[in-house]
């Protein structure tokens, strides 16, 4: 059974950090790009970042880049999303989600997802 189950999420004030992390099991994670995305309340998803099958390339929003950092531990098959310097505009469920394809970085669209989890909620305010 394909699982990937989310934590780290909480309510953090604005200017605080929170890690994120994405634990992937029932697929070979090491062949998938793994991207992050969340959904603010009463909007879609939104693209947060990418991170390549391997590792070695990442990709990230333009609001996100410079605060956030996305890696991946294949020994461990976690995914992490380190986030920082949070605002309440970053206040949101973040999922972790398996693409289909690599062309598929930066695309929110669940179409496009192999498979994703349930989310943790990300709550930022003072």
């Amino acid at each position: 059974e394909v699982q990937l189950v989310e934590s780290g999420g909480g309510l953090v004030q604005p200017g605080g950090s929170l890690r994120l992390s994405c634990a992937a099991s029932g697929f070979t994670f090491s062949t998938y790009t793994m991207t992050w995305v969340r959904q603010a309340p009463g909007k879609g998803l939104e693209w947060v970042s990418t991170i390549s099958d391997g590792g070695g390339l990442t990709y990230y929003a333009d609001s996100m880049k410079g605060r956030f950092t996305i890696s991946k531990d294949i020994a461990k098959n976690t995914l992490d999303l380190q986030m920082n310097s949070l605002k309440p505009e970053d206040t949101a469920m973040y999922y972790c989600a398996a693409y289909l394809s690599s062309w598929c970085v930066g695309y929110s669209d669940s179409r496009r997802f192999a498979y994703w989890g349930q989310g943790t909620q990300v709550t930022v305010s003072s």
